[in-house]
């Protein structure tokens, strides 16, 4: 019995745990510091029972598989809940109006760039979104852009531009 409830605690401390860790770095202290009570109260459990068990070779085996588990679980919610901004840039051939076009129709804010790559001119879309459309953005620009060069990166912090106004509205 003290095996399970090693594993189920486990499954539940090591998600809290990444989450926390996720928020604090996400800036959201509030969150994480709500998360980090829960998460050192459900450890302290946990270690009870395992240095008042039999601490045998199976419940320590088992801490560590739930522990492991505990790290996908986690990281799927935290890809779930898709907090935070990415950048996503697009360098693009050709200038390609109807794609940044639909871009803004569907609320992205675009900024176009023109620079010199190797041979010639080259288009550089930057779209700065929630993570929780980035798939969206990929697919579109794979859509309209099916050779373009890809890069996404998470955006910490912005000041001023569109995203920024169509954030305060809401």
């Amino acid at each position: 019995m003290d095996i399970l409830l090693i594993f189920l605690l486990q499954l539940i401390y090591v998600p809290i745990y990444t989450l926390r860790i996720i928020f604090l770095v996400k800036e959201k202290k509030i969150l994480a510091s709500i998360l980090g009570f829960w998460e050192s109260l459900i450890y302290v459990f946990g270690l009870a029972i395992v240095f008042t068990g039999d601490q045998t070779i199976w419940a320590m085996l088992v801490y560590a598989i739930g522990f492991s588990v505990g790290i996908a679980i986690g990281g799927y919610i935290e890809g779930k809940l898709a907090i935070g901004y990415t950048t996503i840039v697009a360098n693009i051939m050709e200038k390609n109006d109807d794609f940044i076009s639909v871009l803004r129709q569907k609320g992205f804010g675009v900024t176009l760039f023109v620079g010199e790559g190797k041979d010639s001119q080259r288009f550089q879309l930057e779209v700065l979104t929630l993570r929780s459309r980035e798939k969206e953005v990929f697919s579109l620009i794979e859509e309209y852009e099916p050779s373009a060069f890809l890069i996404s990166y998470e955006a910490r912090k912005f000041k001023g531009g569109f995203l920024a106004k169509a954030v305060k509205k809401l």
